[in-house]
């Protein structure tokens, strides 16, 4: 993340934290649940319903993504500005547990979940957030992959 986007993410934050807390990650990513199948049938719909002419691929809405000790700061990026659109979420990270990390070409991603939930929250990093995603993988423990 460039300068300037991540000093107009990190005074975003700022008013959040609690006294001591500092921000470890600040990067941006996709939130994204779309699986391959499902894409392909949109664009193969949107193709069709435009007679061929053009092909429609959802894409997810980038993210900013800040961890501390104590916490993740989800907030929705403006794709035109530089600037945080809305604070999505925060996820306390006592108890907080990670996927392997599955490589891509383009990027690479794990699920982030609690011990003792079923639900988790899928993060995808792009190719120049390698940095980033190591830094936060160090920190969150790996999931008991024996359960």
């Amino acid at each position: 993340m460039n300068g300037k986007r991540r000093r107009l993410f990190l005074a975003a934050v700022d008013p959040m934290l609690e006294s001591g807390e500092q921000v470890e990650v600040a990067t941006i990513v996709n939130l994204s649940s779309v699986t391959v199948r499902r894409t392909a049938a949109f664009a193969a719909a949107s193709a069709i319903l435009s007679g061929g002419g053009m092909a429609v691929i959802p894409a997810p809405t980038p993210m900013y993504l800040a961890m501390t000790d104590r916490r993740i700061f989800i907030f929705r990026a403006n794709p035109t500005f530089a600037r945080p659109e809305e604070h999505l979420m925060t996820i306390p990270r006592a108890g907080l547990v990670r996927s392997e990390i599955k490589e891509r070409i383009l990027n690479s991603s794990f699920v982030i979940s609690s011990v003792d939930s079923e639900q988790g929250l899928k993060i995808i990093f792009p190719l120049i957030g390698r940095k980033e995603r190591n830094e936060m993988a160090a920190a969150l423990p790996l999931a008991d992959q024996r359960a």
